[in-house]
């Protein structure tokens, strides 16, 4: 039999890390570790990884964070369209990308 992962949060999604380390939204998801080979792996790296844009005061930036550690944010609130003009680039589908990376 074999075992079938499934995601625990969608793109988009606001998550924040267990730890406090950071909030920030979903912007992509691995089934499993797809980072650096040459990186210290996770201890667990059957279990999905994503992508997080990182929104911070001086910036923002992509952090890399297995399933384990994220969570939802309770203290989610609308993304005003100021800083959604800030931080996002949006396509005519609606599709948001950081301002760093383009829309493919």
């Amino acid at each position: 039999m074999t075992q079938s992962l499934c995601a625990k949060f969608c793109l988009g999604q606001i998550v924040r890390h267990r730890d406090a380390a950071f909030r920030g939204v979903v912007m992509d998801v691995d089934a499993s570790y797809a980072g650096d080979p040459a990186a210290p792996g996770p201890d667990k790296p059957a279990q999905p990884f994503y992508r997080v844009f990182v929104m911070g005061t001086e910036g923002g930036f992509v952090a890399y964070a297995a399933e384990e550690v994220l969570e939802t944010d309770p203290d989610v609130t609308p993304l005003s369209a100021t800083d959604q003009h800030r931080w996002f680039t949006v396509d005519a589908q609606g599709r948001h990308a950081p301002k760093s990376q383009p829309i493919h």
